[in-house]
């Protein structure tokens, strides 16, 4: 019997059968280990926090299958695909299910010797490498990440395998912070950007930061966040928020010559594609260049789904990794 996780409508959380479609040419049956919960993209979606015309807008149609960030194992290959072994692990954005069917191109190995629960972060940390990518990090740079959550562990962690001097993580969630400082950040601060310019100045040696990351996708915060950058300045717009239009730029943009550079995990380019950056994540969480352990916080059975997502929509602050156990 194959399950799904589905929203029938706003605020309604449902654990269905369904049939699995048959196997096609070019594609892969994986058979789900555990999915990671996308608590900022999930929690926007079942609640329909956004407004009309969004991208959101367009992408959210009910019946919703959630989910893109699926561990299994390959259990049927399909006509004319060629390097993958039944039994295989593998990692692929599809939604939270028993099982799925996806097309080769969209799934990548993941090695037997890197844990599914640490394998799961494989999604949120190709969103985060794409702030790193836009965002130009690079060696001995100074770089401030507002918010700590999942994605902003992520961030924060690409800014250290980039070699940034200066690595600040910035949030209200003290025990966030925490493990921003497992992740190698050289200083933490905690509280609203607002109040922390001061220290976050400090911990970049006296001068305000080159790179500022905004990952909270609230868009009072990238207000705040136009004030952090140094003259001439980079802020990159990680977090996706469902309110474009509550985004307000401030006299720093002009005055400052800030530049502002958007990131999604869309923006694959070039000689990073999501197959290069997965075996790239793959090979710092090997060689302990990238470490994932301990973040998640919550493990539940698919048919605890309703509680799961009480927890995205009520006590987002209490979780960090928010993981579906299928086996």
């Amino acid at each position: 019997m194959a399950l799904r996780i589905v929203f029938p409508k706003q605020n309604e959380v449902e654990l269905e059968v369904f049939e699995p479609e048959p196997i096609r040419p070019g594609a892969l049956r994986l058979k789900t280990e555990v999915s990671l919960l996308s608590t900022g993209t999930e929690g926007i979606c079942l609640q329909h926090l956004f407004e009309p015309g969004t991208h959101w807008d367009d992408w959210v149609k009910h019946p919703f299958y959630p989910g893109y960030s699926t561990v299994g194992r390959i259990t049927e290959i399909g006509e004319g695909v060629t390097g993958w072994q039944i039994g295989q692990r593998a990692v692929a954005w599809a939604s939270h299910a028993t099982e799925a069917v996806v097309d080769a191109g969209g799934v990548s190995p993941a090695p037997e010797s890197v844990e599914p629960e640490e394998a799961c972060w494989f999604a949120l940390a190709l969103v985060g490498f794409m702030g790193a990518k836009n965002g130009r990090f690079r060696l001995g740079d100074s770089i401030a990440l507002v918010g700590a959550g999942p994605v902003g562990q992520m961030a924060v962690r690409w800014a250290v395998a980039c070699g940034a001097r200066h690595v600040v993580s910035i949030d209200p969630v003290a025990w966030r912070l925490e493990m921003s400082k497992k992740a190698g950040a050289t200083a933490t601060v905690c509280g609203t950007v607002a109040d922390s310019i001061p220290a976050v100045i400090e911990a970049c040696g006296g001068v305000r930061p080159r790179v500022v990351v905004d990952v909270t996708g609230h868009p009072r915060v990238f207000e705040q966040c136009l004030a952090l950058p140094r003259d001439r300045g980079v802020l990159v717009v990680l977090g996706d928020t469902g309110a474009p239009s509550q985004q307000r730029l401030t006299r720093d943009l002009i005055r400052r010559g800030l530049h502002i550079v958007g990131a999604h995990g869309s923006h694959e380019e070039g000689e990073w594609s999501r197959r290069a950056i997965d075996e790239l994540f793959f090979d710092l969480v090997q060689r302990h260049r990238f470490d994932v352990s301990g973040l998640v916080t919550h493990v539940f059975r698919p048919e605890q789904c309703k509680e799961a997502y009480t927890l995205v929509t009520s006590g987002r602050e209490a979780s960090m990794g928010i993981l579906f156990d299928w086996r």
